[in-house]
């Protein structure tokens, strides 16, 4: 947040030319030269504060047309805020603590145009005044502040009411336009006019604003409001409510003296990403307090969400007629009259949407709304007409809304389409918003922790939400369906095997299997390989998933968790419950120990039972798109572990003769020839019909990422080690400035979060032998390092 333009007493300050409208002439194809962006020397770069405009700055705004304008601007700057202030008393080392990064770029504004806040006490406000009484001068003033009331969502402004040196008493208030344009007094109109201008223009070039205004009271006028606010303040029922009652009866006939302008500088990467997610088959919704002018060009110059070609509904309280109503000052009339023309508006752009969809169905739809026609949108004689609406077009972008309108928002989508969604924020006016979504992100910025606390996941930048979604989100979504159907198969293979054996015992209860077997099934026998894939198994790289976001489109689509999945599964447990039993049954008929004895039911059911362990961890490996050693391991280790099992279990059941039923059973079955074949057999029997179907899908009916797999099997693994060229022909400088451009860089400053990690550009150089500068957080690294080389020397 910076502070970059403002408009006083109907005069614009402030020059250069903000990200968005770069971005916007870039787009446009027009070509912006350097010239433009060279400041002058009296330009101001700092937190908080980019502004270049000598006409005001180090006292020429005494200079100005409105001096007195301009100083009530400054003092509303300096005075009308929560502000603290930390650290030593100066221009150059205070530090702000605000409760919202604009709000402190507001009080770095005052100080940079001479009114220094420098000091609090719960009823003063201490500011360094420079230039007012002349050309120079300095002096410290405490202001008395008798009142504060707060800022809300709902108020959307923040007064304070403040007695100066000499007793007079003034209202500072600041705000939204739409809501401080309501309450100005009558007469200067040519003013509001060209405010109303220079707000467009802000709103254009993509800046947040915020109107200034003040009110003069008189000392009966205070008194007799004051008492009321302290009723209402003592209150304890309806207390906020009862304090916004009380701050409408003040908060009226202001005079405005300006609107400030501040650049809320998009984080890095965030076109790209809304542009990645935007091609893998998500809706992007942006529901923003800012104007509909500063919203607009937002999502087409900086989010990529609006373009050229994009056909735009826009449903506004700015209309001509709305407006008339307005002047006349009926609330009822306003009221009505905005709301048939929402009405209109929705039912009007809901047709050209569908005629659009079907005429042209590439072109891109956006609906945009603010947030007064939105609160008569959300009525429920008109909620479908809008979800309609919204549904039919690509984006949607809603301005000028509350926190609440944003919750209603997300519930509307998520309960009336029944759609999955998703709200991600950093801010404490996100809450509501992400704790409606079925999953809420917060990223941990500069606007406080309240959105990180109150949500499922936390980022440190907005970028990171291509990696969450599309790499890890869709791995997830990806394992679990592999885990559920795999589950689902396992267990009904193993099941159905047992319902074959009733047909033979005429439903008599005989058990097949022995009761161990049974327990032990999911736990240690089959337990171990589906974890390893349910956290393992990807079926392309992360920047092969990054590279086609279309991927993303088959989680969409539930294309691996549909029935027809699920059927696929259990058609094959059936056929492969009925190998195990028949072929088993049916092969051992005549068979025979090395005693002569023919094979008996626990002999039958411990060779079918070890074919159903062997089979359905083979399956698995079947089923898995990265195979790695871990894979091995288990599957091995599952089939091992049962045969360690019955060996241990026949001799401790045959020593204590408790259980007939598996005596000296696996040892009678390994002595003959006959079992051997069979655990060989009968899995690749069952296991033929997946490895027909799998091939002939792959082949004929292949998923996306199949193709993707097919394309790039040749490209070594991501994280494979790169061969270096030969640098023999290189000079010793020119070498080492190549190895060392080959080193992992560090990308972000922020540290301790997902998908974010500082680099340790001299702690790989050591491993190559490369000398580079080192860097502070390397201490650590050869710190640990030492006792591991003393121990190879």
């Amino acid at each position: 947040m910076e502070f970059f333009k403002c408009s006083i007493g109907g005069e614009m300050y402030g020059t250069g030319i903000t990200e968005i409208e770069k971005g916007g002439a870039e787009r446009a194809g027009i070509r912006i030269d350097d010239d433009e962006g060279k400041r002058s020397a009296n330009a101001v770069h700092e937190k908080g504060f980019n502004f270049d405009d000598a006409r005001i700055m180090r006292g020429a705004w005494r200079n100005e047309p409105n001096p007195e304008a301009c100083k009530e601007f400054f003092r509303c700057l300096a005075i009308c805020h929560t502000v603290l202030p930390e650290g030593e008393e100066t221009p150059e080392k205070i530090s702000y603590q605000a409760a919202s990064p604009d709000e402190a770029a507001l009080v770095s504004a005052a100080k940079n145009f001479g009114f220094f806040f420098y000091r609090r006490t719960p009823t003063t406000v201490m500011v360094r005044e420079s230039h007012v009484e002349r050309m120079g001068s300095i002096q410290d003033v405490p202001y008395e502040i008798l009142n504060v009331l707060e800022f809300n969502s709902t108020r959307k402004r923040q007064s304070v009411v403040c007695r100066f040196t000499n007793g007079r008493l003034v209202l500072y208030c600041k705000g939204a336009d739409n809501v401080v344009y309501e309450r100005l007094a009558d007469g200067n109109h040519d003013m509001k006019k060209i405010s109303r201008e220079h707000l467009e223009q802000f709103g254009s070039a993509g800046l947040r604003t915020l109107c200034l205004a003040y009110r003069d009271l008189s000392r009966e006028q205070y008194e007799s409001w004051n008492e009321k606010f302290v009723q209402a303040k003592s209150s304890l029922r309806d207390r906020d409510k009862k304090l916004d009652e009380v701050a409408e009866l003040i908060e009226k006939d202001l005079i405005l003296v300006g609107c400030t302008a501040i650049e809320d500088k998009l984080q890095e990467g965030v076109p790209t990403c809304i542009e990645t997610l935007s091609a893998a088959g998500i809706k992007i919704w942006v529901l923003t307090g800012d104007k509909m002018e500063t919203a607009i060009n937002i999502a087409y110059a900086a989010c990529s969400l609006v373009n050229n070609d994009t056909k735009q509904f826009i449903i506004s309280s700015e209309t001509g007629a709305i407006r008339e109503a307005e002047d006349r000052g009926d609330p009822v009339e306003i009221a009505r009259v905005i709301k048939d023309s929402v009405k209109q508006n929705l039912k009007r752009f809901h047709e050209e949407a569908r005629h659009s969809l079907i005429s042209t169905p590439e072109r891109k739809l956006a609906l945009i709304i603010d947030g007064r026609c939105l609160m008569y949108a959300l009525d429920p004689t008109l909620r479908v007409d809008l979800l309609g609406l919204s549904l039919s077009c690509h984006s949607v972008i809603c301005c000028r809304v509350s926190p609440l309108q944003k919750a209603q928002v997300t519930s509307l989508v998520r309960k009336g389409a029944e759609k999955i969604t998703l709200s991600i924020g950093d801010g404490a006016n996100d809450v509501s918003m992400i704790q409606a979504a079925h999953v809420g992100i917060g990223i941990s910025g500069q606007e406080g922790m309240q959105a990180v606390m109150a949500s499922d996941f936390a980022i440190a930048q907005f970028r990171f939400l291509t990696d969450l979604l599309l790499v890890h989100g869709r791995w997830s979504y990806l394992r679990l369906c592999k885990v559920i159907t795999y589950f689902f198969y396992k267990n009904l293979t193993f099941t159905l095997t047992q319902f074959w054996f009733t047909f033979q015992t005429g439903f008599s209860g005989q058990r097949f299997y022995d009761d161990w077997f049974q327990s032990l099934y999911n736990v240690i026998f089959t337990a171990l390989p589906v974890i390893i894939v349910g956290l393992f198994d990807k079926d392309v790289s992360a920047s092969l998933s990054k590279k086609y976001p279309q991927l993303y489109k088959e989680g969409i689509r539930n294309s691996f968790f549909k029935w027809r999945v699920i059927a696929v599964w259990g058609f094959f447990a059936f056929y492969q419950s009925i190998v195990f039993f028949y072929f088993t049954a049916a092969a051992s008929r005549h068979g025979q120990g090395s005693s002569g004895k023919i094979l008996g039911l626990w002999d039958v059911s411990t060779m079918a039972f070890t074919c159903v362990v062997v089979t359905v961890n083979l399956r698995l490996l079947m089923a898995c798109n990265s195979i790695t050693r871990w894979h091995y391991i288990s599957v091995a280790g599952s089939i091992v572990a049962w045969f360690m099992f019955i060996f241990i279990y026949s001799a401790i059941m045959t020593s204590f003769d408790r259980q007939e039923n598996v005596y000296f059973v696996i040892y009678v079955l390994m002595s003959t020839f006959f079992f051997y074949l069979t655990i060989v057999l009968v899995p690749i029997i069952a296991l033929f019909g997946d490895f027909l179907y799998l091939s002939i899908q792959r082949w004929l009916f292949p998923y996306d990422y199949q193709i993707i797999q097919e394309q790039h099997k040749d490209e070594p693994h991501e994280y494979s080690r790169v061969p270096l060229p030969e640098t023999s022909h290189l000079s010793p400088e020119e070498a080492r400035s190549y190895m060392i451009s080959m080193l992992p860089r560090e990308s972000s400053k922020h540290t301790g979060f997902a998908f974010d990690s500082p680099g340790y550009e001299s702690f790989f150089a050591s491993q190559q032998g490369i000398g580079v500068p080192h860097k502070p957080w390397d201490v650590a690294r050869r710190a640990s390092m030492k006792p591991q080389r003393a121990g190879k020397s």
